[in-house]
């Protein structure tokens, strides 16, 4: 047999886990970045938290707007988001200045502290190390998500914080300047992701592309609802195409790309269920650890070889997450 018969290696989808946590630099990153796989989660009984770095200060083009109220409608929105994916967890807000975040002893902190009291299994954040990224915010969060996952793992950081060290087995990173992994979106998910990116109606503008004033422009109220209607239309049309972009690299329908970190070098599964603990917001009951020699093939899923690839880079195998 020919080697081009066989498939290529690709990861396979992690095993939705009990608690995740989304740590993204904006309201509305979260959901553009990873709105599918977080409403799929859910939809299996996932925790999913929301950790906002920034006030989203900046997020609008009107140079009169009040700068106040749009911070306070931002966080209405997120977690009106939230709430559309499907999310019970907590929407945190730490509140640095939209455009100045840095990743700092103290916001690393005020990060470690989050993950060490919701403790989740998977951590989400920005890739810091996408090339020519533009945005400073996205880079900052991104580092600052990845230094707070290393102190909170180790019981000497910030020990006067008074939570137990935590460990989460995998982190994901989203806007991957590399992608290694896919998880696949259906329609439920993909449905849910644009519903919440509508619930951030302040961004109709700055990141929905459509032109405010041309519908206040409008001589009535249903030919300006109309034209919104119509450009959300485009918006949704526009979020399924990437998702199908992302999807095809690891031929798979729709998608969301990442790059996978996960803990244990030696681990080339997906997430491994651990006893149940007590979690903010979540009441069932989670299925107890397996030993991994103890798996039948079935149910194990396997990573490819370390350094394996296929016929293009998007075939790698998960990175290790080593001190």
């Amino acid at each position: 047999m020919h080697a081009a018969s066989h498939p290529t290696p690709r990861p396979t989808p992690l095993d939705p886990p009990a608690v995740a946590l989304a740590i993204a630099a904006h309201p509305d990153d979260v959901e553009f970045c990873a709105g599918a796989t977080l409403a799929r989660w859910a939809r299996h009984g996932t925790v999913v938290h929301h950790l906002i770095c920034t006030d989203g200060s900046k997020g609008t083009w009107d140079a009169s707007a009040d700068i106040a109220a749009l911070v306070e409608r931002r966080q209405a929105e997120q977690r009106a988001a939230a709430a559309a994916l499907g999310a019970t967890g907590e929407v945190v807000f730490l509140g640095e200045v939209d455009g100045e975040l840095r990743s700092t002893s103290d916001t690393v902190e005020r990060v470690c502290r989050e993950i060490r009291r919701l403790r989740p299994d998977v951590v989400l954040a920005h890739d810091p190390w996408k090339r020519y990224r533009i945005h400073p915010d996205h880079r900052a969060a991104g580092f600052l998500a990845i230094d707070a996952v290393v102190a909170a793992r180790d019981p000497h950081f910030f020990a006067q914080q008074g939570f137990a060290h935590h460990r989460p087995e995998a982190l994901l990173l989203f806007e991957a300047d590399e992608a290694n992994h896919i998880e696949p979106a259906d329609e439920r998910s993909i449905t849910a992701k644009t519903t919440a990116l509508e619930a951030h109606r302040s961004q109709l503008e700055t990141t929905h592309f459509y032109k405010l004033d041309d519908a206040a422009a409008s001589t009535a109220a249903d030919a300006e609802a109309a034209a919104i209607e119509t450009a959300l239309a485009g918006f949704r049309e526009r979020e399924r195409s990437k998702l199908a972009e992302a999807g095809a690299a690891f031929g798979v329908d729709y998608g969301e790309a990442f790059h996978l970190i996960v803990d244990q070098p030696w681990r080339r599964i997906g997430v491994i269920r651990r006893p149940r603990r007590n979690h903010p917001g979540r009441n069932q009951e989670r299925s107890p650890i397996v030993p991994v020699e103890r798996r039948s093939s079935s149910a194990v899923r396997r990573w490819p070889a370390a350094g394996s690839r296929g016929s293009d880079r998007h075939s790698r195998s998960a990175t290790a997450l080593r001190c």
